[in-house]
C-alpha cells in the first residue's frame, strides 16, 4: 500500500536510515465505510436533480449561459467530492491519509503510462461501440448538453477545464478514494484480495453511476486503466492523472465543437 517505515541503522559504518523495515506500517483506521459513500452518492444525485429542475431547458439556438455550465454540470460533482473530503476530516484522518492523496513522481509517471493506454483502448472501444449503437445514440450526456446549443467562449473554456482537470479529481475522490477506502475496510481475504475487490467494485460503480445505460460498457473500458493506476500504486494521484489523460482529447473535441470549429 506504499506505507513503509524506515528505521535508523545501529551498525557501525552504516549510514543512518539505510535500512527499511520489511513490514508495512499500518495507517490509522478511519471510522467511515459504505455509509459515507452512499451519502456522497445521494448528494451527487440529489443536487444534480435539483439543479436540473431549477434551471430547466435552455432556449434552443441561444448560447448556454456560463451560470448554467457551472451550476448544472460542475456543481453536483464538486459538491459531492467536497462532502467526501469533509467526511474524512470528520470521521477519519483527512484526505491525505484516508484517500491516499500522497503525490509522488512515480505515481505521476504510472498515471501517464496507463492514461496513454486508456486513450488507445477508449479510441478503439468508442469506434466499435459507435458502430454497434449507431451515431444517433453515441452522444454522451455532456455531449448532448452542447449539441445544437453553442456555448460562449467563456463557457467552453470552463467546460474544458472541468472535463480535463477538475472533473477527474472530483470523481477519483469519490470512487477510487472514498468507495475504494470503504471496500478496503472490510475484513475479508487479506490485503491483496481486498484491493482487487476494491478495483472491481469501484470500476463497476463508476461506470453505472454515470446513468447512461447505453454507454456503460464503454465506461467500463475507460475505467479499467484508471483503476489499475490506483491498484498498482496504492495511491490516488496516479488514478487522477490517468483519468485526466483519458479525458483530455474528448475535452479538446468538445471545446472545438462548442466553438463551431468541428462537430462531434
Amino acid at each position: 500500500m506504499g506505507w513503509r517505515q524506515r528505521v535508523t541503522s545501529t551498525q557501525p559504518g552504516e549510514p543512518a536510515g539505510a535500512l527499511e523495515s520489511p513490514e508495512a506500517a499500518t495507517p490509522p483506521e478511519h471510522r467511515w465505510g459504505f455509509g459515507a459513500f452512499l451519502v456522497v452518492e445521494a448528494v451527487l444525485l440529489a443536487s444534480a436533480a435539483f439543479v436540473s429542475v431549477l434551471l430547466g431547458p435552455a432556449p434552443p439556438g441561444r448560447p448556454t449561459p456560463v451560470s448554467d455550465v457551472l451550476i448544472g454540470t460542475i456543481t453536483p460533482t464538486v459538491l459531492a467530492a467536497l462532502v467526501a473530503v469533509l467526511i474524512t476530516l470528520w470521521r477519519g484522518n483527512g484526505p491525505r491519509i484516508d484517500l491516499r492523496l500522497e503525490w509522488r513522481w512515480a505515481d505521476i509517471r504510472m498515471g501517464l503510462k496507463l492514461g496513454a493506454l486508456g486513450l488507445v483502448l477508449t479510441t478503439i472501444s468508442a469506434f466499435i461501440w459507435t458502430q454497434a449503437v449507431g451515431e444517433s445514440n453515441a452522444t454522451s450526456a455532456i455531449g448532448a448538453l452542447v449539441e445544437d446549443q453553442p456555448m460562449s467562449l467563456t463557457a467552453a473554456i470552463i467546460m474544458f477545464i472541468y472535463l480535463a482537470v477538475l472533473g477527474p479529481v472530483c470523481e477519483e475522490i469519490i470512487y477510487r478514494g472514498l468507495l475504494w477506502g470503504a471496500v478496503e475496510r472490510l475484513p475479508w481475504g487479506g490485503e491483496r484480495w481486498t484491493r482487487v475487490a476494491a478495483f472491481l467494485l469501484s470500476t463497476a460503480v463508476f461506470a453505472v453511476s454515470h446513468l447512461e445505460p447505453l454507454r456503460t460498457t464503454l465506461l467500463l473500458v475507460i475505467a479499467i486503466p484508471i483503476g489499475l493506476a490506483r491498484l498498482f500504486t496504492g495511491r490516488l494521484p496516479a488514478a487522477i492523472v490517468a483519468h485526466q489523460m483519458n479525458n483530455f482529447l474528448p475535452a479538446v473535441a468538445l471545446l472545438l465543437t462548442t466553438l463551431g470549429v468541428t462537430t462531434l
